[in-house]
């Protein structure tokens, strides 16, 4: 596998920087990893907001278990840097979506979140999720943040910070590793199911989960000033969060 790691994330902020090598460390060490193919304008993006450059690199890969995992690293000036991460299962695994969220702006960490999302209709994680996400060590953050109002498709287990300081960055970087594992080693020993009922079931949660992030009002803005809404239309449903058919 080609490492994931590119000039940008030299420039982006600490804890961008070890999250992001969490991410690709975890994949190789745990999933079978293939190339997953990005439309050829949107694996590198250029561009300026506001007098400031605009810097977008976006790495995936696929595995028998999932149709696409997705790491998107983003720079604006020297004043903003943002990572997103999906693991999108394929439609034949009832698994979760394990998605991350990190933005800095002006060395500070704003906004963090990670959550395995459940797709089930009511809103349920499986169990062996449920009892291995209760077992991780409890860490009192003391900033949490309000979810926005397209939120309910985040699990119980959701946490949505302002990190204070070093320690509480470690600790959220420990937990985002510790989640990712649980995700990766129940995803290894899951079965396919095999009934289209069941696989149309699956496809409804990731749909809504897609359909509930493309309400993100803030990345839109942000992309809308740099692209206009036709590019950023494309680029939310066919790079940030698209459906398998």
């Amino acid at each position: 596998m080609t490492s994931l790691q590119g000039s940008l994330r030299d420039r982006q902020q600490p804890l961008i920087q070890q999250l992001a090598n969490t991410i690709e460390r975890t994949w190789q060490d745990y999933l079978d990893l293939s190339p997953y193919e990005i439309p050829a304008d949107l694996g590198y993006i250029e561009h300026h907001l506001e007098g400031e450059k605009l810097v977008i690199e976006n790495y995936c890969y696929q595995t028998p278990q999932f149709r696409k995992l997705h790491l998107e690293l983003a720079q604006v000036g020297n004043g903003l840097d943002i990572l997103h991460c999906v693991m999108f299962p394929k439609n034949e695994y009832p698994l979760p979506l394990f998605g991350c969220d990190i933005v800095g702006a002006k060395g500070q960490i704003s906004a963090a979140i990670v959550d395995l999302s459940p797709i089930r209709a009511d809103r349920s994680l499986p169990a062996t999720y449920h009892l291995q996400l209760s077992q991780l060590p409890h860490f009192e953050f003391t900033h949490p943040r309000e979810l926005p109002v397209w939120g309910d498709i985040f699990s119980q287990h959701c946490i949505f910070i302002r990190p204070e300081g070093e320690r509480e960055e470690e600790a959220f970087l420990e937990l985002v590793q510790q989640i990712i594992k649980i995700h990766c080693s129940i995803a290894i020993q899951t079965q396919p199911v095999t009934s289209r009922n069941e696989q149309m079931l699956i496809q409804a949660g990731q749909q809504n989960y897609c359909s509930r992030q493309r309400e993100n009002d803030k990345t839109r803005r942000i992309l809308e000033k740099s692209f206009g809404s036709e590019w950023t239309d494309r680029y939310m449903s066919t790079m940030l969060f698209d459906c398998a058919a």
